[in-house]
């Protein structure tokens, strides 16, 4: 069906249609517009949240990767941050192979509808003239053939007058009607070949303006139309297409994170916490039976934490009490070079690290050297590619560099060599000690128990000395870490300097600019040991407060 033959008389509601087509392409590009939009803030925000959950480098988020469910999140976030890739993509294409197209397609459209409605306007303004003309060359012809009749009427009344007494200018006057009317009759002649003319050539033009023209005006409108509604489908197809492009990555993406997913080990990561946490130490042993009469001693077992940081010492007077060390928490401090502030079992694990990555670095100079070597024995064979003596101060420099890398692993050797060989000979010194005590005036033998040793944050053991020892009866509220005895002498003052909420167990919450007595100071471990009544003490971070010693207390501290 063509819009020329059904249509040819609607040309202003086909201009409205037309006009209203293209506004609606305008607004699907609009819509294809916001779409991309969309995808490009999506897009963005999906990477700046897997960037804001990326492990920070040198941070513990980092070393948390030894776990497989933390690998698999890394993984996850990575995919993700390449799905957020395919959604760049998809914007990409959008504003490239449609937004950008339709907004060609329409000014194209407008310009070809705005030619073909002139041309429609110009044919219509056409036949409205040649109508106007033939309809005045009709009320033409149809005055003359008025006035003809009237004057041919008028002739004949004239000349039916039988009074022949009349006077000769009224015979005049009787044939000057004759030969008006004559006159009369002829422009009505005239008048009816014009209109006749205008007729024929009004219904020739007719006819080409609606079975020709108007027709061929029309179905390029039509063809228009068809072309704009096939576009819009091609850019909805090119739309759903444009998705479906990146769903093969979008794919692989998601069958990552599934795989990843996967690859969670729980126990291997159950493995992983006592790879990273094991001391080497062994529980304390057995708390023997003894007489109330007699101090209360512990027996310790080889390899125990309590007998494994060496020889036993005497244990403090009744004014110092013990820390407890599960809530302290690490320094941020790298350590002495030797670990030694670590347990056995992590300090090994440290040296044998450090061990690999110098032998790492010495393979790594030795093939420099290598290379050098034939480089140099190259440039003596054929002395026009270069200078031997050119490699020499590099080549010093290596060797300089090996030696230094060697004299390295041996010291880490031999510190490696004294951790794993220690513990039974610790152990034996802790005997031949506790036998040596028990024959001295039946004095109270301190086997470095735990409650009398002090773990600082970074696994580093200190234990205090006092001139003076003191023998005192054991408290039966032995299982409590601040059992009931003297309590510790003032030695300073503090002020705090920032807040501080204590929400682990022997710690103390604080306030800022508040004053407090310091009754022992930080052992290297971070914490600072104040009072604020006498039923109320605690430890502090030391760096939150600025401290006022009055009196040095000794103490020695294994590092």
């Amino acid at each position: 069906m063509s819009w020329g033959t059904e249509l040819w008389d609607q040309f202003d509601n086909l201009e409205k249609h037309t006009h209203w087509g293209i506004e609606f392409v305008e607004r699907y590009t609009k819509f294809i517009k916001e779409r991309s939009e969309i995808e490009v803030n999506y897009a963005k925000q999906i990477r700046n949240l897997s960037k804001k959950y990326q492990p920070k480098k040198n941070s513990k988020e980092e070393e948390e990767n030894k776990y497989s469910s933390c690998r698999a999140f890394l993984t996850t976030l990575n995919e993700l941050n390449d799905y957020a890739g395919q959604h760049e993509v998809i914007a990409e294409n959008l504003t490239s192979q449609i937004i950008s197209e339709l907004m060609r397609f329409v000014q194209e459209l407008k310009a070809e509808r705005k030619s073909h409605f002139h041309d429609g306007r110009k044919a219509q303004q056409h036949i409205e003239n040649s109508w106007k003309q033939l309809e005045m060359s009709k009320r033409r012809f149809e005055r003359d053939c008025k006035e003809a009749d009237r004057a041919q009427q008028y002739f004949e009344k004239m000349d039916a007058d039988i009074n022949v007494t009349k006077a000769d200018v009224e015979k005049r006057s009787s044939l000057k009607a004759r030969q008006q009317a004559q006159l009369r009759h002829q422009m009505a002649e005239d008048s009816k070949n014009e209109y006749t003319s205008c007729l024929q050539k009004f219904n020739q033009e007719q006819n080409e303006h609606y079975y020709t023209l108007i027709p061929h005006i029309f179905q390029r409108i039509q063809d228009m139309e068809e072309r704009r509604i096939e576009k819009v489908g091609e850019s909805m197809k090119m739309f759903a297409e444009i998705d479906r492009q990146v769903l093969p990555i979008v794919g692989k993406c998601l069958d990552g994170m599934t795989k990843s997913a996967e690859s969670v080990e729980p126990k291997l990561d159950s493995n992983q916490v006592i790879e990273s946490y094991k001391s080497g130490f062994e529980p304390p042993g057995d708390v023997e039976f003894e007489d109330y009469s007699q101090p209360m001693k512990r027996t310790a077992s080889e390899n125990s934490l309590t007998n494994s940081r060496g020889e036993g010492k005497d244990k403090p007077s009744g004014k110092s009490k013990p820390k407890l060390w599960p809530f302290i928490k690490k320094n941020k401090g790298s350590g002495p070079e030797d670990c030694s502030h670590l347990p056995p079992e992590q300090r090994r694990k440290k040296l044998q690290a450090k061990v690999d990555d110098l032998n790492k670095e010495i393979q790594k100079e030795v093939d420099q050297r290598d290379a050098l070597t034939k480089m140099k024995d190259v440039y003596l064979k054929n002395p026009q590619m270069g200078d031997p003596n050119s490699v020499d101060p590099r080549l010093s420099e290596i060797s300089q560099n090996i030696e230094r890398l060697k004299l390295e692993v041996q010291k880490f050797d031999a510190w490696l060599a004294e951790v794993e060989g220690r513990l039974p000979l610790r152990n034996d010194q802790s005997k031949r000690q506790s036998g040596l005590y028990d024959t001295q005036n039946n004095a109270p033998v301190n086997n470095n128990c735990a409650q009398d040793r002090e773990s600082s944050p970074d696994g580093s053991y200190t234990e205090e000395q006092n001139s003076e020892t003191q023998i005192k009866a054991p408290s039966t509220e032995f299982d409590d870490e601040f059992d009931e005895e003297d309590p510790l002498p003032i030695i300073g003052t503090c002020k705090v300097l920032y807040p501080f909420e204590g929400q682990n167990e022997g710690t103390m919450s604080v306030a800022e600019g508040e004053m407090l007595y310091v009754i022992e100071e930080d052992k290297g471990d971070g914490w600072t040991r104040v009072r604020r009544s006498e039923e109320e003490e605690g430890y502090v971070p030391t760096s939150y407060v600025e401290v006022f010693l009055e009196i040095t207390k000794g103490a020695m501290t294994y590092i």
